[in-house]
């Protein structure tokens, strides 16, 4: 059974890679070779789904693959096969399918025609994998992949200023469900003293001894889970950021937003019930937040005056039921409600379209209001409050601002003394200073070593700060972000047990990643001038190919699995002590705000209008 699973996989992989050598002008044979490669994924699966139920659907756990190995640490890929991934993988195999189908005309002579096909092949692996995953370390490799991949889709359109901001803002909240899987795979290793799988979940025994006597590492699991599930599937507060998702084309609003990338945060919850199903505030907490989108979703979609903004908050009011009923333990209503609204959501988004040109018919001949609503049994104030409350979608972009990222950023504006000659005056001798210590930690009491570990992570996190809110120079922005990790290896480098083999492997993929994409913004200086970080530069227009690398060096920088950075991050976590809370969330939030300034970095530089256009275009939206 194995060979099926790792099949369902690598037949995605196999498409990706070899579409992306297929002619950009063949468009016929661009579409067909999706077409093919994803109808054979869903005719074998269908086969495999009628021949998993006839042999009684067991319930099938196999490790697959060991990609790093030490005495107290090891990184699998395993693979876990239930009801739950086969209801997932029924669903995505088939719209995936109509999509692929779908999309064949309406991208017809589409400057991004390749572009759509591979990035669709690429999220469909991504999917796969997430679905098939038997541990949390293998769904993080597919869920980094549905991250970049709906960047992508969102920024199809990389010439227009809109799209691009708005895939920053969405990878943005990705970036917080990312630490948030993070942080549950520290606390976990810690819980269990080993990398769980799913299947051991559902020994209540096991779970049931661990948590007795760390109850609150056992809730703070819970609510990074939680977190991240929230911030995949847009549950309050990070709802805002699904209908601007919808920037991308129809199909990849259909698959990604209406129907399977936004029900993830679900499969999260399932897939982890058995870990949080005795911790009462755990689900009463994620039964509020279900509840308060519904509610609030509702209202919002009611006034929407776009149809594809509509379908998005209608799907979060859904998806809040769906958290509500996995809350309750309904998990197979829960994957019922999952399939339907997939299914719906999918057909409206891809009908939206035709339905506008219908609705504006209709109402010059054939619009009557409808008489009463159940707004009218309120008073009129509150009517008037929560109409406009709506109309302002709660203010929810405001409140994410104000509290998340306007902190941020007013923190990285009092690092602004940092220029690159002080960054490298001060930090450099600092640096040589630290790893003396590192190589002679008997110099220095374990009290003083405690306290090192928190100086140069705070250190790393100064500088990560100061390349997110860099306007002028990108090279510089870029510089600090490689550092920041250094600093980082550096402040994780006191732990006992933290090998220098587990240190190369780290940084390793950050070094060549750091110099590379140091390269690639050289020779654009060169070609283009002086680049800032002030607006968007649309430089992947005349350039590609530099584009194309630098992208793929960020990736690496940011623990994408394309690296050995991708394990490294997993190990850094690894190593430091439960006890250690102030170094885990200095080290979590350098990484959120590390994938920001790289992405930020990529989008100005290379994504939005031409910066030499001699056309007027809008810079700000409204």
């Amino acid at each position: 059974m194995i060979a099926f699973f790792e099949f369902f996989v690598l037949l995605p992989l196999f498409g990706f890679l070899i579409s992306l050598v297929l002619p950009e002008k063949n468009e016929t044979l661009l579409s067909r070779w999706s077409f093919v490669i994803i109808g054979i994924h869903m005719i074998t699966f269908q086969a495999f789904l009628i021949y998993w139920l006839v042999q009684g659907h067991p319930a099938s756990d196999f490790k697959d693959l060991v990609l790093y190995s030490s005495p107290d640490y090891e990184f699998f890929i395993d693979f876990y096969f239930d009801s739950i991934t086969a209801v997932y993988l029924f669903v995505g195999s088939i719209l995936t399918f109509l999509v692929t189908v779908y999309s064949r005309y309406y991208l017809h002579r589409e400057v991004g025609y390749k572009r759509f096909f591979n990035t669709i092949l690429f999220f469909y692996l991504g999917y796969n994998i997430v679905v098939l995953s038997g541990n949390l370390e293998t769904l993080f490799i597919g869920w980094e992949i549905l991250g970049i991949s709906s960047f992508l889709l969102i920024a199809f359109y990389r010439d227009r200023y809109l799209p691009v901001k708005n895939a920053v803002k969405v990878f943005s909240i990705y970036r917080i469900a990312d630490v948030g899987l993070i942080l549950a795979m520290w606390a976990t290793h810690h819980l269990f003293h080993e990398n769980i799988t799913f299947a051991k979940l559902q020994n209540y025994e096991l779970v049931h001894e661990h948590l007795q006597s760390h109850t609150w590492i056992g809730v703070f699991i819970s609510l990074m889970f939680l977190i991240a599930a929230a911030a995949k599937s847009a549950q309050i507060p990070y709802s805002s950021w699904l209908p601007r998702a919808m920037e991308g084309p129809t199909p990849s609003s259909a698959i990604f937003y209406g129907s399977l990338s936004v029900h993830l945060g679900v499969f999260i919850l399932l897939r982890t019930y058995p870990f949080w199903e005795y911790q009462p505030s755990v689900r009463i907490l994620i039964g509020l937040c279900g509840l308060t989108t519904a509610i609030i979703a509702t209202g919002i979609a009611r006034v929407q005056s776009s149809v594809k903004s509509q379908i998005a908050y209608s799907s979060i009011a859904q998806i809040g039921l769906i958290f509500i009923e996995v809350a309750a333990g309904w998990g197979m209503l829960a994957l019922f409600h999952f399939a339907g609204n997939a299914f719906l959501r999918t057909y409206q988004l891809l009908v939206s379209p035709s339905v506008v040109s219908y609705l504006i018919r209709e109402q010059f001949y054939n619009f009557t209001p409808r008489l009463r609503s159940i707004e009218d049994s309120f008073p009129k104030k509150i009517q008037n409050t929560l109409y406009i409350l709506c109309v302002k979608e709660w203010n929810l972009d405001s409140i994410l601002y104000r509290y998340l990222w306007n902190p941020v950023k007013w923190a990285g504006q009092k690092v602004n003394f940092l220029t690159l000659n002080r960054a490298i005056g001060f930090f450099v001798p600092t640096y040589v200073v630290g790893l003396f210590l590192v190589y002679n930690r008997i110099l220095v009491s374990e009290e003083v070593q405690h306290y090192l570990t928190i100086l140069f992570s705070v250190i790393g996190l100064m500088c990560v700060l100061k390349s997110f809110t860099e306007r002028k120079h990108a090279r510089l922005s870029w510089m600090l972000v490689i550092m920041n990790h250094f600093w980082v290896a550096l402040a994780i480098s006191f732990n006992e047990n933290f090998t220098f083999n587990d240190i190369h492997l780290y940084l390793s993929g950050i070094a060549v990643a750091g110099v590379v994409g140091l390269l690639a913004l050289r020779r654009l200086v060169l070609l283009e001038g002086s680049i800032d970080l002030d607006q968007f530069h649309g430089h992947s227009y005349k350039h590609p190919k530099i584009a194309l690398v630098f992208l793929l060096m960020c990736l690496c920088a940011t623990g994408f699995p394309i690296s050995p950075t991708f394990i490294g991050e997993d190990l850094i976590f690894t190593h430091i002590h439960e006890d250690q809370v102030v170094l885990a969330f200095f080290t979590a939030l350098s990484f959120i705000i590390d994938g920001l300034a790289i992405i930020r970095i990529y989008a100005r530089v290379f994504l939005g209008p031409h910066s030499k256009s001699v056309y007027d275009m809008a810079y700000r939206s409204s």
